[in-house]
């Protein structure tokens, strides 16, 4: 069964494109995008080098070659299907603005005279860029900025330009069917270091949005003041939008603590309207990944991922992090918080959906490993020193070069490759995450699954269950039982295993969590001990070449399991993990690529990974 999807515009001739744009029955499609892209708008991404516009990021995004700020070719291997430009909203254009200024303009002004001189320093090894965004990074912490350069009318009227801009740029390489191109912004507040910020993503075309303008977090640094700004949206316009928690992992703790921004209790009010506002989160990406920690899952071996550099600071390391706040900053602890909250105000505001993307502040959209152009444009692909390269930011703390992941995708499973179709799939929380690779999953929960449902997958998760993202109640006391198919990417590794994940709150209100391995490869010759450990799958990465054997995983892994440790009373969520085989990391093609030492600690082999959205079971009793 087609149905129609009505108001999407073809840029082509403005005219809607419902005649060649149809729904399925039920998603039979995953799209692979990225939601958290920065351009030469955002203030630190210029400032960093970033000479790249959002046509650039889109063409790129589309499958076109461009050239890269420092002058390298860059093409992905294969297109996207939708992409968020998430330029900041703070200081929009602020950056390019002192740079473009001319110098007769700015005599008088030290500052931003000293800044104009050194954003158009082209000595490639001076690094000036980076000192004077440090710079100002350091001074808007500390409020020390030039007078008129954050003014509000100043802002305003450079943003309302700049937007106004983008949205006809946006709009002209939106194209439903073939890719989609979200209207989006990141609101980055960061409180003494501590990352707070959340991607906003709209559903609507630019021309709905009206006069709508990105909604800065400086001077409005709670995420209660952003979701207010969310509901006045959709209030004016009949739009939606909704809004993506990233790099909680750099957060002090305090992207899922258990009071509001300014230290108060949570209540009823607070934990609905960010139930409502944030319904995925962005849990893998350039700055480390955020799904779990080892010192929180210390019986998970896998949980190390990601955190190496990341964990010992937050975003600008002015600040250690403590291990006692870990719970505060990694996901699966959220997930697992909310147990407790709903239990205590019967709704969750961490029932999250999990999505990865970039955080690229290149304008070019890519996490693969020997494809990869750095966080920004001083660590492009052409710079032979950068998995050595100290932050200018964090004095001793600083992370290296190769602390940086190439990390990740959003994959979604949607109806249609339109803004509708894939909103909404974010919204009922139908998406899942990865590393880079593009490995399909499909996730289903239920009470009347058999074994034999394996064999048409796809339709019986549909017809007798519910997709990732659902919520699982009654079954009569039955156990939920699960369907889980994972696809390798055949441009990646082959598939070492697929497990679960369970979080569940016992009758006293402790909090538990359990990892259930659920199909691997190989399992004639690797078996699972009484502790439910799998032999771990070979290596067999050479280093000296970057290549690796795919014939110790699988190409496609599936499983019909039913949780053995079910208690009906008790509410529990249950997410889906899947693990390549071991593979290169970036820094090793660099080191191939210019025959150069990289620094001893460098993680040289990983298992990329994907990550689906939870199901829920909620209790009746």
């Amino acid at each position: 069964m087609a149905l129609g999807v009505t108001g999407c515009t073809d840029p082509t001739n403005g005219e809607t494109a419902s005649a060649n744009v149809s729904d399925t029955e039920y998603p039979t499609q995953v799209f692979w995008g990225d939601t958290h892209l920065h351009t030469d708008n955002s203030g630190d991404a210029f400032g960093f080098g970033n000479r790249l516009n959002s046509e650039a990021a889109l063409r790129f995004a589309r499958g076109e070659e461009v050239t890269a700020t420092k002058g390298a070719k860059a093409k992905l291997v294969r297109p996207l299907d939708f992409l968020v430009i998430a330029d900041h909203a703070g200081a929009m254009g602020a950056t390019k603005e002192i740079a473009d200024t001319p110098r007769a303009k700015l005599l008088g002004k030290e500052l931003l005279l000293k800044w104009h001189d050194m954003f158009n320093d082209d000595d490639p090894d001076s690094n000036a860029g980076l000192r004077a965004t440090a710079e100002i990074i350091d001074r808007a912490g500390k409020g020390t900025l030039p007078e008129g350069l954050l003014d509000p009318e100043t802002s305003k009227r450079r943003t309302t330009s700049l937007w106004a801009e983008h949205g006809k740029v946006v709009e002209q390489y939106n194209e439903p069917g073939k890719f989609t191109a979200f209207m989006g912004f990141e609101y980055t507040p960061g409180p003494g270091g501590d990352n707070l910020h959340r991607v906003v993503m709209f559903r609507d075309a630019p021309e709905k949005m009206g006069d709508t303008l990105p909604f800065s977090a400086f001077g409005k640094p709670d995420p209660e003041m952003l979701w207010a700004y969310m509901d006045a949206y959709e209030e004016k316009t009949g739009g939606q939008v909704l809004a993506i928690p990233h790099n909680s992992n750099i957060s002090g703790g305090r992207m899922f603590a258990m009071t509001k921004f300014d230290g108060s209790s949570l209540d009823e009010a607070y934990v609905k309207t960010r139930a409502k506002r944030e319904p995925i989160v962005e849990v893998t990406q350039i700055k480390g990944d955020s799904e779990a920690h080892p010192f929180l899952s210390p019986n998970d071996e896998f949980a190390s991922f990601g955190t190496a550099g990341w964990d010992r600071c937050n975003l600008i390391c002015a600040q250690e992090t403590a291990p006692e706040t870990y719970s505060g900053s990694y996901v699966r602890e959220a997930l697992k918080r909310g147990l407790e909250l709903t239990v205590k105000f019967g709704a969750n505001p961490f029932q999250l959906g999990m999505i990865g993307s970039t955080d690229s502040h290149t304008s070019l959209a890519t996490a693969d490993e020997d494809n990869f152009f750095g966080k920004h444009s001083g660590l492009e692909a052409n710079n032979p020193k950068r998995a050595s390269t100290k932050s200018l930011l964090g004095g001793p703390r600083a992370r290296m070069g190769w602390h940086y992941l190439s990390s990740g995708y959003a994959a979604v499973w949607a109806t249609n490759n339109t803004r509708e179709a894939i909103f909404d799939a974010m919204m009922r929380r139908e998406v899942y995450a990865t590393t880079g690779p593009r490995i399909q999953v499909r996730f289903f929960g239920g009470f009347d699954f058999s074994e034999g449902d394996t064999a048409n997958l796809v339709k019986a998760g549909y017809t007798k269950g519910m997709p990732m993202g659902g919520e699982l109640s009654g079954g009569e006391g039955k156990a939920p039982n699960f369907l889980v198919s994972a696809l390798m990417d055949p441009e990646s590794a082959s598939l070492d295993r697929i497990q679960i994940i369970k979080g569940w709150i016992d009758a006293g209100g402790k909090i538990h969590e359990k990892v259930y391995t659920v199909s691997w490869s190989h399992p004639d010759s690797r078996t699972m001990d009484s502790n439910g450990k799998v032999t771990p799958v070979a290596s067999n990465v050479d280093l000296a070449k970057g290549t690796w054997d795919n014939s110790t995983g699988a190409p496609e892994l599936t499983a019909w399991w039913q949780d053995p440790d079910f208690d009906s009373a008790q509410n529990a969520f249950y997410y889906v993990r899947v693990l390549e085989i071991p593979t290169p990391t970036w820094p090793v093609y660099d080191a191939l690529k210019y025959g150069i030492e990289l620094p001893a600690d460098t993680i040289k082999i990983q298992q990329e990974r994907a990550y689906s959205s939870p199901i829920w079971y909620r209790s009746k009793i």
